[in-house]
């Protein structure tokens, strides 16, 4: 049995961000197994049939493959900041409508070539501005999504809006969503999102451990 939950991840990903932003967060230390998207260890495939990141498996060896439920389940034994004080239907509502529709048009607008030669990323780049928008009015009347302090809806949604930012920077700072821009700058610069971005080679089984905190 290992002493430490262990974490299956992949740096760049959203999903993966936001589970290591509420470990971290949390207190939890953890050890980062980085994964080769095109080449996933054997351990992960063990575990988890879906095969994608993150996967964290405990030491009593339950396994969580969904983000949400590992952010929950780091937050349900440390939570310094009060991060779920929020967690109401709303905000679950919004956290859906990310990892749905959001995502949907953010995955098309960065990698039209995958959906077919139709495929117009202009028009997704408009459709994800839409909840952008929406976020943009929740955010001009309160530094965060759900008040004047951080909670889970700020952790799993800036990872999705960095990623729609990093596709074109400058089309990204045209918007007329200010506040979008300075709150995201805000988590980017954060010495926790610092931490949790450190780059690690692809584990191979009997590497040393890499530990998150």
């Amino acid at each position: 049995m290992n002493p430490y939950p262990v974490l299956y991840s992949f740096r760049r990903c959203p999903y993966a961000m936001r589970a290591r932003m509420a470990l971290h967060h949390a207190g939890i230390q953890c050890v980062v197994r980085e994964v080769d998207l095109k080449d996933k260890p054997q351990a992960l495939l063990d575990i988890s049939p879906k095969a994608t990141v993150p996967v964290l498996q405990l030491p009593d060896d339950r396994v969580l493959d969904e983000s949400l439920d590992i952010m929950r389940q780091a937050l349900a034994e440390n939570d310094p900041d009060g991060w779920m004080r929020a967690d109401t239907e709303d905000m679950q509502r919004l956290i859906h409508q990310n990892d749905n529709a959001f995502k949907y048009h953010l995955d098309r607008y960065k990698y039209p070539e995958r959906f077919g030669p139709d495929t117009d990323a202009g028009q997704h780049f408009s459709d994800a501005a839409v909840f952008l928008r929406d976020l943009e009015w929740r955010l001009t009347r309160h530094p965060f999504l759900f008040g004047s302090a951080a909670s889970l809806a700020d952790v799993a949604l800036f990872p999705f809006v960095r990623q729609f930012a990093a596709v074109d920077a400058a089309a990204f700072e045209h918007l007329a969503v200010t506040h979008v821009q300075a709150w995201l700058s805000g988590w980017l610069n954060e010495a926790r999102f610092t931490s949790i971005m450190l780059k690690h080679k692809p584990w191979q089984a009997g590497d040393p451990p890499v530990f998150l905190i």
